[in-house]
């Protein structure tokens, strides 16, 4: 790796790892840019989920302030490990084609379900007034989802489990964002583990690109804290959207 690829893996770190505390969808920064350096698809794709790890962690410190207490999250957790697993075996096990052309309908849906959250609640029903146990498995349904689909592709992640969560949890955006960062990070450190032992990871790309994201993570994190609800939402959707339209662009091409 020469000093031109080290110099462009770190800014896109940066990039990325503030991106993904904000909206999500850092990793279409750092994947083109390790497929810029000479990576080939899988590896870029296994060695970009580890990279990003770093960053969700420092997101999640960043936005600490907002996470709801410990044991209202702990159930989360193992559905998000087992989920995430799932994935990661499936992008080791399957061509990844078929769920190319299916990932970006996946992450404009997704989109679309936040921008029009207030109409859907009417119509599915606002979280308050369902049953705990209707909650709860709403609840496991959306994380388990966006869990798979992290461990699969994990591009746009955060869009995804905004979108899911927001429309389950009686929430300001702020604390769904702040839930969204940790169970990310939990993505993050089971694909770094799965892909750690079993994938094809060149880590000196995750060394340049790993630090950088911790920077930006921290960052865009501490910056969501600031945003008016309303401008959080907006710019979510705008990133949502963008991806979506570009991995359909790629999916297509």
């Amino acid at each position: 790796m020469d000093l031109s690829h080290a110099a462009l893996l770190l800014a896109a770190g940066l990039a990325a790892g503030t991106v993904n505390a904000v909206a999500g969808g850092g990793s279409l920064i750092t994947f083109p840019a390790m497929i810029a350096v000479g990576l080939p698809p899988v590896p870029a794709n296994v060695s970009n989920s580890v990279a990003v790890f770093p960053g969700y962690v420092a997101s999640v410190a960043g936005s600490r302030m907002d996470l709801p207490r410990p044991r209202a999250l702990a159930t989360l957790v193992p559905t998000t490990i087992v989920g995430t697993i799932l994935g990661a075996l499936l992008l080791l096990a399957t061509p990844a084609r078929a769920f190319e052309l299916v990932v970006p309908f996946l992450v404009l849906g997704a989109t679309a379900v936040l921008a029009f959250q207030d109409p859907l609640r009417r119509l599915v029903g606002h979280p308050r007034d369902l049953s705990p146990r209707q909650r709860t498995v709403a609840v496991q349904t959306m994380v388990a989802l966006g869990a798979v689909y992290g461990g699969y592709f994990g591009a746009a992640l955060g869009v995804m489990l905004v979108a899911g969560l927001a429309l389950v949890l009686d929430a300001t955006l702020a604390r769904v964002s702040a839930i969204k960062n940790l169970l990310s990070a939990v993505v993050g450190l089971t694909t770094l583990v799965v892909f750690g032992l079993f994938g094809p990871v060149n880590w000196a790309a995750v060394a340049v690109v790993a630090p950088a994201t911790l920077v930006g993570g921290y960052a865009g994190a501490r910056l969501v804290r600031r945003l008016p609800p309303v401008l959080l939402k907006t710019v979510i959707v705008v990133f949502g959207t963008t991806i979506g339209l570009y991995l359909l662009w790629r999916a297509l091409g």
